[in-house]
């Protein structure tokens, strides 16, 4: 019995991240994607039913990631939140955006999949969905921390979305102006300056 070569998947799943990075999802290659990988078109569709699994796979990580940023974010806001520390959640110091940045930079290739790669996914709208998910997780937080005493007021939610959709923008635009890693943590001291959350909540 022959041993299934376990090296063909990670060849897949990288020619397939470098022809999505290259040509965007719709005009991206599946033959191309094989005849790189030194793969049959057989051996990709018995592992991806099609060219959005495919495209599914390779974001996975990213994807992943993000969902642990927010909700490792969500759960340190209601840790403040218990010891009555406010500030502190949402004081966008020039170490917290450099901390986002480097995120942002250790999955660059898969967050340029998803904001520029995807039109034709389920991930085309990537940075409203995002924000989307964001302002709802902070809108809960607020009213929480409202009525528990701990926030002056409750900001329109439609307001948060415009905020936080800007907010994101400006972090994600040295990824898609391909600045260097140095360069980009550079602008951070920038963001930190122009997003003063705590005055804008009013914390």
């Amino acid at each position: 019995m022959s041993t299934p070569d376990k090296t063909i998947e990670p060849r897949i799943l990288k020619c397939a991240r470098e022809e999505f990075l290259e040509h965007g999802f719709e005009k991206a290659s599946l033959r191309t994607i094989c005849r790189k990988a030194g793969v049959t078109t057989g051996a990709l569709y018995k592992r991806y039913e099609n060219k959005e699994a495919l495209f599914e796979a390779v974001v996975a990580p990213t994807l992943e990631q993000v969902r642990m940023f927010s909700d490792s974010t969500e759960q340190m806001n209601y840790d403040q939140l218990a010891m009555n520390d406010m500030k502190t959640v949402w004081d966008m110091t020039p170490d917290t955006q450099k901390s986002i940045m480097n995120m942002l930079y250790d999955h660059k290739e898969g967050f340029l999949l998803l904001l520029r790669c995807a039109d034709g996914t389920a991930h085309v709208n990537f940075l409203h969905d995002f924000v989307m998910d964001v302002t709802k997780r902070s809108m809960k937080f607020i009213r929480i921390a409202h009525k528990k005493g701990a926030a002056p007021y409750v900001i329109d939610e439609q307001e948060l979305h415009m905020l936080l959709t800007a907010y994101w923008s400006t972090l994600f635009e040295p990824l898609l102006h391909d600045l260097p890693r140095k360069k980009a943590l550079k602008h951070c001291e920038v963001v930190a300056r122009l997003f003063d959350w705590t005055r804008v909540l009013g914390f």
